[in-house]
C-alpha cells in the first residue's frame, strides 16, 4: 500500500496541473470564438460568468481524459528517471502492480465522468444554448454618433449634432417619426437629454426649445407646425435589455439529453420504423393482389366505366407514391437513430479513454525515462490527434451509415487500447527498446529538462 500511495501521489499532482492547463486552453479558445458575439452588447459580468460556467462542463469532459494521459506520462517518466522503477522491480514488484493503482483510479474517474455526462452535462448544454440564444437576440447598446443618422429604434431616424461623453445631454436634435402611416412627423430641438426606462422597453428623449412639423401623407396641403419649450418622446426600444427565456420554450437536442433519454427515443423511432415497414407490406399485399386479380380489393378503387389499363396504371402510380413516402420516413427515422446512437456511445467512449490512456501512458513514460511537462505534452499530442481524428471521423462515417455507430465511437479506444496492452506487455517483460534521442529532436528545447538542453 505504501508503493500505491507513492505512485498515486506522483500521479495526482501532474493530473491536477494538466487538467487546469487544458481547461484554461479550452476556455481561451471559447472566449476568442465568442468575443465578437459578446462585445458591445452591454452584458453584465454575472451573465458572462454564467455563460463560461455553463460551458465549463464540456471542457471538463474533454480535458480530464487528456490530463490522465499527460499525468501518467509524467508520473512514470519521473519514476523511471529517478530509477524508482528499477528499484521496485528489484524488490519483486511487477509493472502490473505499479500500474494497478493508477488503472483503478482511472476506472473510478471513468465512472464519475459517465455520471457527469448523463446527469450534469445535458442540463448545462441546454442552459448554455438558451443563454447564447438570449445573448444573440439582445441588441447592441444604443449609441448616437454626432452627424450620423441612427436607425436602431424601429420607426425613428435620429440625428444629433453634438453629444457629451460625461452626460446624456444632446445638442441639435432632429427626429424623423415614421410610426404613423397617415402622417410624417419631424421634430427638431436645440438641446435635449436621452435615457432608457428602468425596464429598457422605452427610450425617453426630453427635448427643449424646438418645433414639431407634421404633414398628412394623403393630403399634402394639411400641414401643422408646433413650437415647444419642453417635449418628451417615448420610443419603443425592445431588445436592448437582456431577457431570459424559459427553458421549456426550447426543445432539447441530442447533446442535451442523457443516454437513458436517448435510448427511449431510439426505441420509439424503431417502433415507427416497424410501423412503416408493416404499412408497406400491407399496401403491397392489398394493392398488388387487387391489381392482378387477387381476392382483396385494392385501396384505390377506379371510377365506374374507366379503362381497365388506365385504372391499373393509376393504382400502380398511387402505390408507388405510398411506398416511396414510407421509405422516406424509414430513412429519416434511421438517420435519427444513427445520430442518437452515436451520442449514446460517445457518453461512454470518451470517459473510457481515461483507462485507455493509462495503458498507453505508463509504458511510454517508463521507456522515455523523462517526466517533464513539455516531454509529456509532446508525446501526448500525437495520441490526442489520433484519438480525436478517429472519434470525429467515426462520428461522420456513422452518421452517413458507412459504419456502425458503436464502432465509430469505440474505434479510437480499441486502437489505442490494443497498442497500450502491447506496450505494457513488452515493457513488463523488458523486451522493448526505444530510440529516445530520435524523438527528442521533435521536442522544443525550452520544454526539455535543463540537463537535456546542456551540450
Amino acid at each position: 500500500m505504501i508503493i500505491w500511495r507513492h505512485i498515486l501521489y506522483r500521479h495526482g499532482t501532474p493530473f491536477l496541473f494538466s487538467a487546469f492547463v487544458l481547461i484554461f486552453i479550452f476556455l481561451l479558445q471559447f472566449i476568442m470564438q465568442k468575443m465578437d458575439q459578446l462585445a458591445g452588447k452591454g452584458l453584465g459580468a454575472a451573465v458572462i460568468a454564467e455563460l463560461i460556467v455553463m460551458n465549463l462542463a464540456w471542457m471538463v469532459v474533454l480535458a480530464v481524459p487528456m490530463a490522465v494521459l499527460v499525468a501518467t506520462l509524467m508520473a512514470f517518466g519521473n519514476l523511471s528517471s529517478a530509477n524508482e522503477i528499477t528499484a521496485m522491480r528489484a524488490s519483486g514488484v511487477s509493472l502490473y502492480r505499479m500500474i494497478a493503482p493508477v488503472l483503478i483510479s482511472s476506472v473510478v474517474l471513468c465512472y464519475l465522468l459517465i455520471l457527469f455526462n448523463n446527469h450534469v452535462l445535458p442540463d448545462t448544454n441546454h442552459r448554455a444554448k438558451i443563454l447564447l440564444t438570449d445573448i444573440y437576440r439582445k441588441k447592441p447598446t444604443f449609441s448616437l454618433v454626432p452627424g450620423l443618422f441612427s436607425q436602431e429604434i424601429r420607426g425613428y431616424s435620429i440625428l444629433v449634432r453634438r453629444t457629451f461623453e460625461q452626460s446624456n445631454d444632446l445638442e441639435g436634435v432632429t427626429i424623423f417619426d415614421y410610426t404613423n402611416n397617415a402622417a410624417t412627423t419631424t421634430v427638431t430641438a436645440a438641446r435635449g437629454t436621452i435615457s432608457f426606462s428602468p425596464d429598457y422597453q422605452k427610450l425617453i428623449m426630453d427635448l427643449y426649445d424646438g418645433e414639431i412639423h407634421e404633414i398628412n401623407n394623403r393630403d399634402l396641403s394639411r400641414y401643422r407646425k408646433i413650437r415647444f419649450q419642453k417635449h418628451r418622446i417615448a420610443m419603443d426600444a425592445e431588445g436592448f435589455e437582456f431577457q431570459r427565456s424559459q427553458e421549456s420554450a426550447f426543445s432539447r437536442g441530442d447533446r442535451e439529453l442523457s443516454a437513458q433519454a436517448m435510448t427511449a427515443i431510439v426505441d420509439s423511432l424503431r417502433s415507427l420504423q416497424n410501423e412503416s415497414r408493416a404499412r408497406i407490406a400491407q399496401v403491397i399485399r392489398q394493392d398488388l393482389e387487387g391489381i392482378f386479380g387477387g381476392s382483396k380489393p385494392p385501396s384505390v378503387v377506379p371510377q365506374p366505366g374507366a379503362d381497365p389499363t388506365f385504372a391499373a396504371l393509376t393504382r400502380t402510380a398511387v402505390l408507388k407514391n405510398v411506398i416511396d413516402g414510407e421509405y422516406t420516413r424509414m430513412e429519416y427515422y434511421g438517420r435519427q437513430i444513427r445520430e442518437y446512437s452515436v451520442e449514446i456511445h460517445k457518453k461512454y467512449s470518451i470517459p473510457f479513454a481515461c483507462v485507455v490512456f493509462v495503458l498507453i501512458g505508463a509504458p511510454l513514460g517508463i521507456i522515455a525515462r523523462r517526466g517533464t511537462f513539455g516531454v509529456a505534452a509532446s508525446l501526448s499530442l500525437g495520441f490526442f490527434l489520433l484519438y480525436w481524428a478517429c472519434l470525429i471521423g467515426g462520428e461522420k462515417l456513422a452518421d452517413r451509415a458507412l459504419i456502425q455507430p458503436w464502432f465509430g465511437m469505440w474505434s479510437a479506444n480499441i486502437i489505442i487500447g490494443l497498442l497500450g496492452l502491447y506496450l505494457t506487455f513488452r515493457t513488463a517483460r523488458e523486451s522493448l527498446t526505444f530510440n529516445w534521442s530520435a524523438i527528442l529532436k521533435f521536442v522544443p528545447r525550452q520544454w526539455r529538462a535543463e540537463e537535456e538542453v546542456a551540450p
